[in-house]
């Protein structure tokens, strides 16, 4: 029997990234999310409602072959976007300020258009049509 816990969604995302001048520059500076936090040890963003933090990465398995919360990274966190005109305009944006990114795509699995690019640390992010 499933559990079904009732949720209103995510309460945070925590990552590991290398170095917190760089994420804050992409995060705050580039894109524009406000800062929630930022002490020695923690820095974070809200991304809509969501809390994002980040760590220092702190490798115990250089190679990546082993999941470990302390290196950096995950597969990919998409960021809910409904409307269709500021997907196009988040596209141009990145483009524009020379971010890696897939440009507007439709999704293979679902009919829904996203815009997936990479973070400096390489982690993957989507802006994503809901």
């Amino acid at each position: 029997m499933a559990i079904q816990p009732k949720t209103k969604g995510l309460a945070h995302v925590a990552l590991r990234t290398t170095d917190f001048a760089r994420a804050k520059a992409f995060y705050h500076d580039l894109l524009g999310f406000p800062i929630a936090l930022e002490t020695p040890e923690i820095l974070g963003f809200l991304v809509g409602a969501i809390f994002i933090g980040f760590k220092k990465a702190e490798p115990t398995h250089p190679g990546g072959s082993t999941f470990t919360p302390f290196n950096v990274g995950l597969d990919h966190i998409a960021i809910a976007c409904e409307d269709e005109t500021e997907l196009h305009r988040v596209a141009d944006a990145l483009q524009a300020a020379g971010v890696e990114n897939t440009g507007v795509k439709q999704d293979t699995v679902g009919p829904m258009q996203y815009v997936a690019f990479k973070d400096p640390d390489r982690i993957a992010w989507e802006f994503y049509m809901v």
